[in-house]
């Protein structure tokens, strides 16, 4: 996937999957990694993860990396944590399914985030 526009002005510039060793922010192993570049996001995803499991971890992506690269946060993830991505990203896949454009798209904007 590359070049999915979203909503908020950003676009998922790549999305990869990889055999390297994810880390968070903290240094802990992590299923995903997001690189943000002004609005482009490049994310990448362990490639041993299931069809849930690299959803989950893409709905998380994308609403986390929107959340910080926006200069002006919608309300309802201004104070989300890594728990509470974790959990918006499980609910949006147990809602909505995989993770195609539109079905991130949906979730961007339930979170408040405009076109």
């Amino acid at each position: 996937m590359r070049n999915l526009v979203l909503r908020g002005g950003f676009v998922i510039a790549e999305i990869r999957l990889t055999s390297q060793l994810l880390l968070d922010p903290l240094g802990q192993p992590a299923a995903a990694q997001t690189l943000i570049r002004g609005s482009r996001f490049y994310i990448s995803l362990r490639h041993d993860l299931n069809e849930t499991e690299l959803s989950v971890s893409l709905y998380h992506e994308v609403l986390e990396a929107a959340t910080v690269a926006t200069e002006h946060p919608p309300k309802p993830v201004m104070e989300l944590n890594e728990g509470d991505f974790e959990r918006a990203a499980r609910s949006a896949h147990a809602r909505l399914g995989v993770a195609p454009a539109e079905r991130l798209n949906q979730m961007l904007a339930e979170f408040g985030f405009k076109d």
